[in-house]
């Protein structure tokens, strides 16, 4: 009889182990392809979230010109965005008894790098200008018998060989720049088209002052005329009134930027 029971126990045994690693294994695969299948569902997700972030461009109007930006994705909440712009205006103005007839050159290119910390259309914008071209230019005529002034001295422009001058000012050809704003040039899901704003500064350095004069200069009373090229002592108050012009330029060496633009997403 105790035979009998240890043939049956063991024949039951040699039945439970396959059906029992049978089901491990069902169970196994199971869990398997449910980790697969969550696996391609993250994946589908973060290729959708990427397809909806293309490349955008915009056309802009700022303190620096017209210009154009293009914006290229780089993560969920971030854009590189590159752009430039340029800008020319000319009109006279007197100085010091000096007519000049001056003319204002923007020229600079961009890059910036567009956070977007709440995940919206606000963004901060760290960046830098990588070219400036951004100068004043002028050409000045003194007529003979005029009164001029070079760095508080006073002189006379010598009717017989009339002072003329040429001046220019400008500033560093790079330097950084943090904008914030609104607007997304690379976000899809708002439609084709939007709006951009952005508003900060641009550090473009001591400002640089070269005044260049030719012709005579005489005294306060009209005598003593010599030729302002070759006299160090007028050559001296010419570099006087360069530092004077500088000091007045200082404070744009922070230069206001105020942009908006109309973007098209693709």
């Amino acid at each position: 009889m105790r035979n009998k029971f240890s043939i049956i126990l063991l024949l039951a045994v040699s039945f439970a182990i396959p059906n029992a690693l049978a089901s491990d294994s069902d169970r196994t695969a199971g869990d398997g392809n449910s980790a697969t299948a969550t696996a391609v569902s993250t994946s589908n997700k973060s290729e959708s979230t990427l397809n909806n972030h293309r490349p955008g461009i915009a056309f802009k109007t700022s303190l620096l010109g017209f210009g154009a930006d293009v914006a290229i994705p780089t993560t969920r909440r971030s854009n590189v965005r590159l752009g430039f712009a340029a800008f020319n205006y000319g009109r006279g103005f007197a100085k010091d008894g000096v007519t000049y007839s001056g003319r204002l050159n923007l020229r600079s290119m961009q890059a910036l790098y567009d956070f977007f910390p709440l995940g919206g259309g606000f963004h901060l914008s760290p960046g830098v200008m990588m070219y400036s071209g951004n100068q004043l230019t002028g050409n000045a005529t003194v007529p003979g018998g005029q009164m001029v002034s070079f760095g508080g001295a006073d002189y006379v422009s010598d009717p017989s060989n009339p002072l003329k001058g040429s001046g220019k000012l400008q500033f560093s050809k790079a330097g950084p720049m943090f904008l914030l704003g609104f607007g997304n040039l690379a976000r899809r899901n708002e439609g084709h088209f939007g709006m951009t704003f952005d508003i900060g500064a641009v550090y473009q350095g001591v400002p640089h002052t070269t005044l260049n004069f030719t012709g005579g200069a005489c005294d306060p009373i009209g005598i003593n005329c010599r030729d302002v090229s070759s006299d160090p002592t007028v050559q001296s108050n010419i570099l006087s009134e360069q530092a004077k012009i500088n000091h007045s330029a200082s404070p744009l060496r922070f230069y206001p930027v105020i942009s908006f633009g109309f973007g098209y997403k693709f």
